[in-house]
C-alpha cells in the first residue's frame, strides 16, 4: 500500500497556478520556435554562400533547444521532483526512445557489419534499390552515394539486411560498361559484331587489358546488339557509353544498317532489357 501510495504521487496535483506556469512555457515555446523560425529564415535568404546554408542549418537546432528547455521546466511541474519518480520516468522514455529509435540502432548495428565485410568503400560504384552512384563516404550509420546527377544520397545501412547490394568495380578500377544497340533484322550479324567491336577497340576511353564482348540476342522486333567493355577510370563510364553510342550509331548508318521499330506495346527498362 505504501508504495502504492508513492507510485501515486507521480504526478502533481496542478493548480490553477500550476497551470498558468504550464500555459505560460508552452505559449513561450510556440511563439519562440515560430519567431525564430522565421527569423533565421529571413537572415538566411539575406545572406550568400556557405554563411547562408549555415544559417538555414541553425533553424532545426534552435527548435530542439527550445523544445528541451520547455521540457526542463514543465517537467518538474507536472512530476514530483523525487529519485524514484525521475527514475521511472527516464526509464519510460528510455524505453519509448529505445523503441523509436529501433531503426538507427539496427543501422548502427549493419554499419559495423559493412567495416567487417565491405560490400561498399568510396570510389566504389554502387546499386542500392534506386540509387546508383559512386560512394563518397562510409560512416556509421549510413553510406554516401553521389549520383550521376551529381545528388548526394544518404542511405541507411539497414539496407544491407534486407537489399541487394550491387557493387560494379568492388574496390578495383575495372567497371564493366554496356551500350546497346536495337537493329532491324535483315543485316549481316557477323559484319555488325565485327564492327561493334571495332567501335569498342577504337574507343580513347577504352581499357584494353580487360576483354571486349560484343553479345547479340534475337528479339521479335529486331536484335538487340550489346558492347560489353572496360573503361580506364570507373568515372569515365558515361563519356565511354557515350562514345561507343554515338560511333557505333554513324558506323552501322553510314553501312545502311537500319534501326529496329519496337512495337508500341514495348518498353526496355534502364538496363536495355525488354519488358512487356
Amino acid at each position: 500500500m505504501d508504495d502504492q501510495g508513492q507510485y501515486a504521487k507521480l504526478f502533481n496535483e496542478l493548480d490553477s497556478q500550476a497551470l498558468i506556469t504550464l500555459g505560460i512555457v508552452v505559449g513561450s515555446a510556440i511563439v519562440l520556435i515560430i519567431a525564430s523560425q522565421r527569423g533565421l529564415n529571413w537572415l538566411a535568404n539575406r545572406l550568400h554562400g556557405q554563411v547562408r546554408f549555415r544559417v538555414f542549418a541553425l533553424v532545426p537546432l534552435t527548435r530542439l533547444i527550445i523544445l528541451i528547455v520547455a521540457l526542463a521546466i514543465a517537467v518538474p511541474i507536472i512530476v514530483e521532483p523525487s529519485l524514484r519518480n525521475m527514475v521511472t520516468l527516464l526509464g519510460a522514455i528510455g524505453l519509448a526512445i529505445g523503441f523509436a529509435m529501433k531503426d538507427y540502432v539496427s543501422s548502427l548495428i549493419a554499419g559495423v557489419v559493412s567495416a567487417v565485410e565491405l560490400p561498399y568503400r568510396p570510389g566504389d560504384w554502387v546499386r542500392i534499390e534506386d540509387t546508383y552512384g559512386e560512394v563518397k563516404h562510409v560512416g556509421m550509420r549510413t553510406v554516401e552515394v553521389q549520383t550521376p546527377d551529381d545528388d548526394l544520397v544518404a542511405v541507411p545501412h539497414l539496407k544491407l539486411w534486407d537489399t541487394a547490394i550491387y557493387n560494379a568495380n568492388n574496390g578495383g578500377t575495372s567497371l564493366q560498361c554496356v551500350a546497346s544497340f536495337y537493329l532491324h533484322p535483315e543485316h549481316e550479324a557477323g559484319w555488325v559484331r565485327k564492327a561493334l567491336r571495332d567501335v569498342a577497340l577504337t574507343s580513347a576511353y577504352l581499357k584494353f587489358d580487360e576483354p571486349i564482348i560484343v553479345v547479340a540476342e534475337e528479339k521479335p522486333w529486331g536484335t538487340h546488339y550489346r558492347i560489353r567493355a572496360y573503361p580506364v577510370d570507373p568515372r569515365q563510364q558515361f563519356l565511354f557509353i557515350t562514345d561507343l553510342t554515338v560511333r557505333g550509331k554513324a558506323v552501322l548508318s553510314e553501312a545502311g544498317v537500319t534501326p529496329a521499330l519496337l512495337p508500341p506495346d514495348a518498353a526496355l527498362d534502364a538496363h536495355g532489357a525488354e519488358s512487356r
